[in-house]
């Protein structure tokens, strides 16, 4: 792959993985309800699942997506219900108030789950590469190199970007005091998170 073509292609999945939205709010959830660490952990367990949905893309097995569309808007809605219910979770729990101080109230593993899970149960990041990958690659000079680079640099990329929203949102977390205003944080996170799925599933069945 050519550097101009590289180039091309990861300043692309940066402004993808700029753009506000699920996933944000999930790292956002881990950092500010929980610790820094958490939110890296679902950094990069999120950049795994973005980076398999890349490589499933350049399999062409994303055509099975756009050929299946039941199964796509099934996939989305469970999506959205998987983010309604950790919006529930964050809102009945939010009564905990100052415990949290002492410790998080969930393990890694369970933010390591809610970073792959809100990227697995998006299909639309599968036809999103597919058309992507569509604009830079030619199907008979695909190599097996080109397809690591281009899955790599995904993964990286969206890794990268949410370590950072880790870093600054856990950093504000502590420099506005926002521990002892963990009930509020709590309260607007599980807010956003069931609007968004709400947004999610209106625009399923609009």
């Amino acid at each position: 792959m050519e550097l101009s073509t590289w180039v091309s292609l990861a300043v692309i999945c940066i402004l993808g993985a700029m753009s506000p939205g699920p996933s944000l709010a999930v790292v956002l959830k881990h950092s500010l309800h929980n610790s820094m660490l958490h939110g890296v952990v679902a950094s990069i367990s999120h950049g795994v699942g973005v980076g398999l949905y890349a490589m499933v893309s350049l399999l062409g097995l994303a055509g099975l997506i756009t050929h299946y569309p039941s199964f796509f808007k099934g996939m989305v809605i469970a999506g959205a219900v998987y983010l309604a219910y950790m919006g529930i979770k964050i809102l009945l729990s939010s009564s905990k108030g100052v415990e949290v101080h002492s410790q998080p109230i969930v393990n890694y593993r369970q933010a390591a789950q809610d970073g792959f899970a809100i990227a697995f149960l998006n299909p639309k990041l599968a036809v999103f590469f597919l058309a992507l990958f569509s604009q830079f690659i030619v199907p008979d000079q695909l190599t097996s190199m080109t397809v690591f680079i281009m899955c790599i640099t995904v993964l990286l990329i969206d890794t990268a970007w949410y370590f950072m929203v880790s870093m600054i949102s856990a950093g504000a977390k502590k420099k506005f005091d926002l521990q002892n205003k963990q009930t509020v944080v709590d309260k607007v996170l599980g807010v956003v998170f069931l609007l968004l799925a709400s947004k999610v599933i209106m625009e399923q069945f609009s």
